[in-house]
């Protein structure tokens, strides 16, 4: 293996000062005509240190740190030309309190991590009114930067405009909380920062936080609800690093955290959690530079022709019945997961936070704090809307991490993050022997078989890893890719939606578009079978015959959760010959009395038909 490589100092990468001493010689040679060498001179020094970061993320660099070396890269450009702007193009010898000005990062830029093909946020921010000397420099500036080919996304104003804007417009708000000064005025920028943290954010934590987990919902419902769709969106989508910029904003808003760290000491994450949100970043920023690189532009969807090769640049190997790809894919899929558990995490205790620092009077009005906690059963209680343990020791007893669920789903509960977390724990950790506790195998088949929303809980447990854990078999399929076009999410979230499907023709939902499915749904006699052949149907994919190993996968789940054998058999040739009628459907000729007569052969009888 490669031993590690030492962090990228910005000096070996691009000397500053030496890029400011060519520049100063350009000017004293060749005066107002050196544009076009100035150009050059910082072009060159932006692709040098493209090149050299492309160079260690190929050699295995992290894409984090890289794209802190990119940011850093960028600075080194931006305050050269503005010195070499304000220091020969349009020198200000004696200037005045209105031409103090500073050049601001904001947005991604600001936070110090830029993509290969991101645009640059600058802020020109100005002490007052817009003056020829301002203006004069935000213009060349702009012109030398959109003609080096960057895409520069900018702003002038000063700082009062600043936070007007910043209240009236989150999204605005949002970019000044990274925003960190590049070249010109320190003390212009240090007051920009400190103005804004008291007379915008500290006034407002509760709108900014809302309003972030607004835009998130939007943002995913417009790319994509689910976080296991196969071509993901790796910026934008869910799971994705959007949802942890999202996470840092309203930490930054509410507590003024900038390192992980922070998180830690302040008690919002464990230290288990701060190695969960870092692993997520670097492996997020790793393949979306990979793919800036690859494309050449910011392309920011993880499509099925650039998959390949992204697993090959991380080195991904085939093993067994998994190509590079599905165990690449299989990865990225676990990690967006990852975010979706600190997600939930950081969003109750920010409620918590909420409720506690609320005024005395007003806490008792809020929906969430322990004072409403109310026992809903020995050991489980309500807590701000969602089911809770009393503590870590309620789980010891291994039928209580499944009863967590089902609890739930009886009182249509969502469960909270400390439990989500605590759950999965145990998971993790319980022996085999916690697969076939009685108490424990009752309340899995309740759940599996709910009549309320059987694929709200799984999907939970699924989330949480408990049920991959307690059903091993399903626990193969877990973020497993479909490397094809007629797949749109993973192996588990497509039977997941599958129960979905099945639980809304059960209850009716569907009669209109479906009404002999909806009509046949109350003939079944044997509806466990049912549901359980559903949740197992897809348990052979990558094993080999798909029907043949998810009919064995299907026979032992089911005997190791106690079904009788007839039931067994049931949910066995079921998984078995789950594809035989759309086969016939789609691909023999129906009006031939043969295929009709093969048909009914391999059904049977009239329940399996069902």
């Amino acid at each position: 293996m490669a031993a590690p490589l030492k962090p990228a100092r910005i000096e070996h990468v691009v000397d500053g000062v030496h890029l400011r001493t060519q520049l100063s010689a350009a000017f004293a040679a060749e005066g107002e005509g050196a544009r076009s060498t100035v150009q050059k001179l910082l072009h060159g020094a932006l692709f040098r240190g493209r090149m050299i970061a492309k160079e260690r993320l190929e050699a295995g660099e992290n894409g984090l740190a890289v794209a802190r070396l990119l940011s850093a890269v960028a600075d080194e450009v931006v305050s050269a030309l503005f010195d070499y702007t304000t220091t020969h193009v349009f020198r200000a010898r004696n200037p005045t309190q209105g031409e103090r000005f500073a050049i601001v990062a904001v947005g991604g830029y600001g936070r110090g991590e830029l993509a290969p093909s991101s645009d640059l946020d600058l802020l020109f921010l100005r002490a007052y009114k817009p003056t020829p000397f301002t203006e004069s420099v935000t213009e060349y500036m702009l012109y030398m930067l959109w003609d080096m080919g960057l895409k520069v996304g900018h702003s002038s104003r000063n700082i009062d405009e600043c936070l007007k804007l910043a209240r009236e417009d989150h999204t605005i708000q949002t970019a000044l909380l990274e925003a960190r000064r590049v070249a010109g005025d320190a003390s212009l920028a240090e007051e920009l920062q400190t103005r804004f943290r008291k007379e915008v954010a500290a006034r407002d934590h509760a709108g900014f936080i809302a309003a972030k987990l607004k835009e998130r919902d939007e943002r995913h419902a417009r790319i994509g609800a689910s976080r296991y769709m196969v071509e993901p969106h790796i910026k934008e989508g869910k799971g994705g690093l959007r949802d942890l910029h999202t996470l840092f904003w309203m930490a930054r808003h509410r507590y003024g955290f900038l390192r992980p760290r922070d998180y830690v000491e302040a008690g919002v994450f464990s230290e288990e959690e701060r190695f969960a949100f870092r692993r997520a970043l670097e492996f997020l920023w790793t393949v979306r530079c990979h793919l800036h690189f690859i494309t050449g532009r910011a392309e920011e969807r993880l499509t099925f022709d650039l998959q390949p090769e992204l697993a090959k640049r991380l080195g991904y190997g085939a093993r067994a019945n998994n190509s590079e790809v599905e165990r690449f894919m299989k990865r990225y899929f676990l990690i967006a997961k990852e975010v979706g558990a600190l997600t939930r995490i950081l969003c109750a205790r920010l409620e918590a936070d909420n409720a506690k620092n609320a005024p005395r009077g007003l806490q008792r009005l809020l929906p969430t704090g322990r004072k409403r906690a109310a026992e809903v059963e020995k050991g489980f209680h309500v807590e701000g809307g969602r089911l809770n343990i009393e503590a870590p020791e309620v789980l010891d007893h291994p039928a209580n991490v499944i009863r967590l669920f089902t609890i739930a789903d009886q009182r249509d509960l969502d469960v909270h993050p400390e439990a989500l977390g605590e759950a999965a724990r145990r998971a993790r950790r319980m022996p085999p022997s916690w697969r076939t506790d009685a108490e424990a195998r009752a309340a899995f088949l309740e759940a599996a078989t709910s009549r309320r929303h059987p694929g709200a809980v799984l999907r939970l447990m699924n989330e949480a890893g408990v049920l991959g854990k307690f059903v091993p078999e399903f626990g193969r399929i877990v973020a497993q890719m479909q490397f094809n076009m007629y797949h749109h999410y993973t192996v588990d979230e497509h039977t997941l939606q599958a129960i979905d499907a099945m639980s809304e023709i059960e209850h009716g939902r569907h009669k209109n578009q479906h009404p002999l499915a909806t009509e046949i749904f109350s003939k079944i006699i044997n509806r466990r079978a049912l549901y359980l052949a559903m949740l197992l149907h897809d348990t052979g994919k990558g094993e080999g015959d798909q029907q043949i190993e998810g009919e064995k996968s299907a026979r032992a789940a089911c005997e190791r959760l106690g079904l009788p054998q007839e039931e067994i058999d049931l949910v066995g040739w079921l998984v078995r010959h789950h594809l035989v009628m759309s086969d016939v459907a789609q691909k023999r000729d129906i009006s031939d009395p043969r295929t009709i007569s093969h048909f009914a052969d391999v059904v049977g009888n009239v329940e399996r038909l069902r």
